[in-house]
């Protein structure tokens, strides 16, 4: 059963904008998040997650509070609940996983202030991306940016980049390959996470293939078939003859014995 997460404050901006709500997305920015989302739900098809999008997330039970709302939010061990925001309350998990894409209104905050937000709030790792063509300017370089956080010293650690430029995500088992606008996510074996509708289709594909591989195959056995019954029915029709040929040799062997013995010959003396 769900655990209730329902909220105890009814909090402000619950029910009126943020500055966030007032700025529209870039068609890169809405692009990414939803394929993003799309293979994480996938991801986690088997397992207890809410994978959240621009969910208000509160750390206080101060109804003013102003919140923060990543792009996605992915909640382990918890079942997705159509709710207007997640607060202390009833119950308390953090996030596992955040991501947050960058715009040209928000990326010094993305990057300069929200890890150590995101690290008073308990979460695991934040992945930050920049799927712009070009890429913004800023005064870092690189799209991809990554932190776990360190629980000892309760501070979010940024990640090192693979020599390829890829960051390796503990929570989702997962590399994070930055492609262009897009921010693909493969496992440790170097294969693409899909969508649930890539994952449909190419489970379809291999039916289909498996289906044409099992027809080819049956075509051939009745191929082989039909040649062994071929050759069975010549070595019937080989064997008749020879039984027909020896008739005939007996009975012409038994009517020259019998030509013998009328001329006074006994054959078996010959």
């Amino acid at each position: 059963m769900a655990k209730d997460i329902s909220n105890e404050v009814a909090y402000y901006y619950d029910s009126h904008p943020t500055q966030e709500d007032l700025m529209g997305e870039t068609a890169w920015h809405s692009e990414l998040v939803a394929y993003l989302k799309a293979v994480l739900t996938w991801l986690f098809h088997d397992q207890t997650c809410a994978i959240y999008e621009n969910l208000n997330f509160y750390r206080t039970l101060d109804a003013m509070e102003y919140p923060i709302a990543p792009d996605l939010a992915i909640i382990k061990g918890v079942s997705l609940e159509y709710v207007r925001s997640w607060a202390p309350g009833r119950i308390d998990i953090p996030p596992h996983v955040v991501f947050e894409v960058l715009s040209k209104e928000t990326w010094k905050k993305d990057l300069r202030e929200k890890p150590a937000i995101y690290a008073d709030m308990g979460v695991r790792e934040l992945f930050a991306y920049d799927p712009h063509e070009p890429p913004l300017h800023r005064e870092t370089v690189g799209r991809l940016f990554g932190w776990r956080l360190d629980t000892r010293s309760g501070r979010m650690v940024e990640m090192t980049l693979s020599k390829e430029g890829w960051l390796w995500s503990e929570q989702l088992d997962s590399w994070l390959v930055p492609e262009g606008i897009h921010l693909r996510l493969y496992d440790c074996e170097g294969q693409i996470r899909l969508t649930g509708e890539q994952a449909q289709t190419l489970l379809a594909e291999v039916a289909i293939e498996r289906a044409a591989e099992a027809d080819e195959r049956a075509a051939e056995a009745a191929k082989r078939a039909a040649r062994l019954a071929e050759q069975l029915e010549q070595a019937r029709q080989a064997q008749a003859e020879a039984i027909k040929r020896a008739e005939e040799e007996a009975r012409r062997a038994q009517a020259l014995a019998e030509t013998l013995r009328s001329l006074g010959i006994d054959p078996d003396t010959l």
